[in-house]
C-alpha cells in the first residue's frame, strides 16, 4: 500500500495569494470613515441645575381611629355611621393595592405600585404617589389641567 499526498493545484495557490493581497492592501479613506472636525462649543451641552432631593420628615402616624374621627368632624355624620364606611373604604383600597392596581383618587393623589417583594410575614410594596399641588387642584376643578397628559 502506498500513501499518496493530495495534489495541490496551482489555481488554488494563486487564488489564495490574490485574496491575501486584497486584504492587506490599504484602502483610501471614504467620507464615512474620515474623522469630522467638531469644535468644542458645538458638543458642549448647556448645564442643567438639578435640585437636591428634599429630606422628608415623617409626621405622626395616622391610625384608623383618628381617620374615623376626622371623617366624622369633616362630614358631620355620626361616628356609628362613619366607622363602617371608612372600614369598607380601607378594605376596598387595600384589595386594589394588593392587586397592583393603579389608583387615581383625587385629592389624595395618583398611586402606582412599582415593585412587590414577597416576605415571610407579608408583602413589601414600593409605591409612588403623585399628589397635585393646591394650585393644580384648583386648576383641575375649573377644567384646566396643568399636568402633562399621557399623549405628550
Amino acid at each position: 500500500m502506498s500513501t499518496t499526498k493530495p495534489k495541490t493545484t496551482a489555481k488554488k495557490t494563486t487564488a489564495t495569494k490574490a485574496t491575501a493581497k486584497k486584504s492587506t492592501t490599504a484602502k483610501a479613506p471614504t467620507a464615512a470613515t474620515q474623522p469630522v472636525a467638531v469644535s468644542l462649543s458645538q458638543t458642549a451641552a448647556t448645564p442643567v441645575v438639578v435640585g437636591a432631593p428634599e429630606p422628608v420628615i415623617s409626621g405622626p402616624m395616622m391610625r384608623k381611629k383618628e381617620l374615623i374621627d376626622l371623617v366624622v368632624e369633616r362630614s358631620g355624620i355620626k361616628k356609628k355611621d362613619a366607622k363602617p364606611a371608612v372600614e369598607a373604604t380601607l378594605a376596598v383600597l387595600g384589595e386594589a393595592i394588593g392587586d397592583s392596581r393603579e389608583l387615581n383618587l383625587q385629592p389624595m393623589g395618583k398611586l402606582k405600585v412599582h415593585r412587590v417583594k414577597q416576605m415571610p410575614n407579608g408583602r413589601v410594596m414600593v409605591t409612588k404617589i403623585r399628589q397635585l399641588m393646591p394650585s393644580d387642584a384648583n386648576a383641575e376643578a375649573s377644567g384646566t389641567n396643568t399636568l402633562p397628559s399621557a399623549a405628550e
